[in-house]
């Protein structure tokens, strides 16, 4: 499983980050965090990420802060936005800093595999 990519899902809810572990975990390999700053630890540690699945609405730090950290220093590795806000406002803030996808909450699974997909 060493050659797989790997994707840091960031998210707050557990009912989530299992589905979206559950999801992906055959086609890629998963790292779960469930908070921004164990998020942006784990980014930091591991060079091998190529693609973040990022909350909008997390405790402490705002997923949309996380996105600049993320695009000031991995601009290379893609970022999803996973948001149950259908804000317009929210997508155009995420797609200004530079998120690369967007996925809203609730989500099926081939939407997720699909927008995943594009970017890996």
């Amino acid at each position: 499983m060493a050659n797989q990519k790997k994707i840091l899902i960031i998210e707050d809810d557990e009912g989530i980050r299992e589905a979206l572990q559950l999801i992906l975990s055959d086609h890629y390999d998963i790292i779960l965090t469930e908070d921004g700053q164990q998020g942006m630890e784990c980014l930091y540690k591991e060079n091998s990420i190529q693609c973040v699945l990022l909350d909008i609405k997390l405790p402490q730090i705002n997923g949309l802060d996380i996105l600049k950290t993320i695009k000031e220093k991995r601009p290379e590795c893609k970022t999803i936005i996973v948001t149950g806000y259908k804000s317009v406002e929210t997508v155009s803030q995420a797609a200004k800093i530079g998120a690369d996808g967007y996925i809203t909450k609730p989500f099926d699974a081939s939407d997720i595999l699909e927008t995943v997909k594009k970017f890996m």
